[in-house]
């Protein structure tokens, strides 16, 4: 029986010892690379925290102590050992474990996760509700050197020292986000991390965990150490200025070294930063080598991947937004592109090589980005925001208040709009339409083929408007041609296309939804004898209601279908226009319901929600 098999879970760790728990580690790493490979998932990023999390576990107690890591992909070791080892193989599966903590999933995992820099805000809330209901716990944030950029990170730290309570921050520094992190910060903990000052106070913290002998000693201990702390700490450091003790840097990988400054810090009376060192992808060779491809992997990965990659015939939405960007950026010097720490995840690295004085990585601090392009924008430039979905909910006041409200050209390129499958409910893409359809002065497009795509680019371009592109994850269709036509011409700026003339029924597609419209036609016509007409609406906002008026006097069903919630969605928008103005005519609207879409493939989030030709014929049926 394996050591992990053993222990089973964190009550068991507490017997074993230090060569016990290295093997302990590696079997860790066994199972997650194991599971993720097959199911997809952080691979990268918790292969490079499990000694990290053991050590905490043998520290702290989390039937007690309040544990919470930022973002959450880094905690798959930390599932394993809170009692879901038996369920770790149902990882992001439809009806499994998730691939982020949920607090709906575990008594364990203490605060649902899966966007940047929320842990010591959340730590400093937990850590006043214990003050205030007089209670006796540790509560412990742990959070990445990528997600410690952010500006939400610097507002927490900001506020520990006037709220009077204690926390831990453990700052898991291993010098990458998704990909290697950029910015001053960057830096400077580079500097830290090798400066000889802290590295003697690291030494004298480890020597008097070695000392402790009884409370009164270790009283006085803390004291000297408070004391030593000071003088030793010479060079500016920004965590003290903060008023927080900064320990560091220490061996993330050692389980031992990391356990006793645990240890001592759970005596500390006041809040205390542990640095500590660790190797994203640790224990496998090619995650550590290449540690961005492996960040985030999809289901049945083989490790040399990478080596075995070839070009699609079809390439990604984002590729297609990429490869526009940069065929534009040759003809017209105001292009410039931005993007926050998702160089890779939005394909932008052929853009960066080109034009590196041209494109801006910010780091994840989408705030910062929007209006840093709103800047550029007022200065001449026509800047480019490409930024997934459920990232551009951080930067609702930059856009409507920074962009929208003076008119400045930006534009947005919403990657991932819609259901994303495995990543589960923090990462779709499901809000930017409803949110997005009530800002004043923006145009929101949602392209069904890459050509398209180019067209709205261009169409941008010209007019020097704000802007929204919405696209999916996925393949992009190269040609999505109407009935009848042999090329590919988009329609005008503004206006919807029709794709297939009927009647009685008409189907509108928006975006991602207009194949699935297609399908439903040619379903209606050989299953129902229902000749449908097909439409793609094209434009989210503004409305080409002309158009729609003229297909709702010669039908009597229109049929919307879009992959974002209905409740503040187009197809109420559309269903508002027809009860307004053809009350003869029925609207039925399939999307995404009013909840919560768990984890699962995209097919089997869809078929949740009703974007299939079943659902929809079984919906005009009901009508008819």
């Amino acid at each position: 029986m394996s050591i992990l098999e053993t222990a089973k879970d964190f009550t068991g760790l507490s017997g074993l010892n230090y060569s016990e728990l290295n093997k302990l580690s590696c079997e860790i790493r066994e199972m997650i690379l194991e599971v993720t490979l097959k199911n997809g998932g952080h691979l990268a990023s918790s292969l490079g925290t499990v000694e990290l999390t053991v050590a905490l576990l043998r520290a702290f107690n989390p039937d007690r102590d309040k544990i919470i890591f930022d973002v959450g992909h880094q905690s798959y070791a930390y599932k394993i050992l809170t009692k879901r080892m038996d369920r770790f193989h149902t990882l992001r599966t439809k009806g499994g474990i998730a691939g982020f903590p949920r607090m709906d999933e575990s008594p364990y995992d203490f605060f649902t996760t899966g966007h940047s820099s929320t842990s010591i805000s959340a730590a400093i809330g937990y850590a006043k509700a214990r003050d205030i209901n007089r209670q006796n716990h540790e509560v412990v944030a742990v959070i990445g050197d990528g997600a410690l950029l952010n500006g939400l990170s610097f507002e927490a730290l900001n506020c520990i020292e006037s709220s009077k309570t204690k926390v831990i921050i453990v700052l898991n520094d291993n010098k990458m986000s998704i990909s290697p992190r950029i910015g001053g910060m960057a830096g400077y903990l580079a500097r830290l991390s090798v400066n000889p000052t802290y590295l003697k106070v690291k030494d004298f913290i480890k020597d008097q965990c070695h000392t402790l002998k009884s409370g009164d000693t270790l009283e006085d201990t803390l004291g000297k150490v408070k004391s030593k702390l000071k003088s030793l700490l010479l060079p500016t450091n920004v965590f003290e200025e903060f008023g927080i003790n900064y320990w560091g840097p220490f061996d993330g990988h050692n389980i031992e070294e990391m356990e006793e400054v645990f240890r001592l810090a759970r005596h500390y009376k006041e809040s205390v930063l542990i640095h500590v060192l660790t190797k994203k992808g640790k224990g496998c060779s090619e995650a550590e080598n290449n540690a961005p491809y492996f960040h985030g992997i999809g289901p049945n990965t083989q490790l040399d991947a990478p080596q075995k990659q070839t070009r699609s015939p079809l390439p990604s939405w984002s590729e297609i937004m990429s490869g526009t960007l940069t065929e534009t950026a040759n003809d017209d010097p105001r292009i410039a592109v931005c993007t926050a720490a998702m160089t890779d995840g939005t394909n932008l690295n052929e853009f960066a090589g080109k034009f590196p004085d041209r494109f801006f990585d910010v780091g994840i601090a989408e705030g910062h980005m929007l209006t840093f392009a709103a800047g550029m924008a007022a200065g001449g430039m026509r800047p480019v925001v490409c930024i997934y979905s459920t990232f551009l909910q951080r930067a609702t006041d930059q856009l409507t208040h920074d962009i929208c409200l003076s008119k400045l050209p930006v534009l947005l390129g919403i990657d991932r709009a819609g259901l994303v499958g495995e990543d589960g409910e923090t990462h779709n893409g499901l809000l930017d339409v409803p949110w997005l359809k009530s800002v004043p002065g923006i145009t929101i497009a949602a392209p069904r083929d890459a050509a398209d795509l180019r067209f709205f680019v261009q169409g941008w371009l010209k007019r020097g408007i704000p802007m929204a592109i919405r696209y999916p994850r996925g393949k992009a269709p190269k040609d999505i041609l109407p009935e009848g036509h042999l090329e590919r011409v988009p329609a005008e700026w503004g206006k919807l296309e029709l794709l297939k003339r009927g009647s009685d029924v008409c189907l509108v597609g928006i975006g991602s939804t207009v194949e699935l419209m297609l399908k439903t036609a040619e379903k209606l016509s050989s299953e129902e004898g229902i000749n449908p007409t097909v439409v793609d609406l094209r434009f989210i906002k503004p409305l080409d209601l002309s158009a729609i008026s003229e297909i709702l006097k010669e039908h009597n069903i229109i049929v919307t279908a879009e992959e974002n919630y209905l409740n503040g969605g187009t197809g109420s928008a559309i269903s508002d226009y027809v009860c307004r103005n053809h009350p003869g005519c029925k609207a039925i609207n399939i999307g995404v319901p009013d909840r919560y879409i768990s984890h699962a493939t995209r097919l089997e989030q869809w078929i949740e929600c009703g974007l299939t030709p079943e659902s929809i014929i079984g919906s005009i049926k009901k009508e008819k």
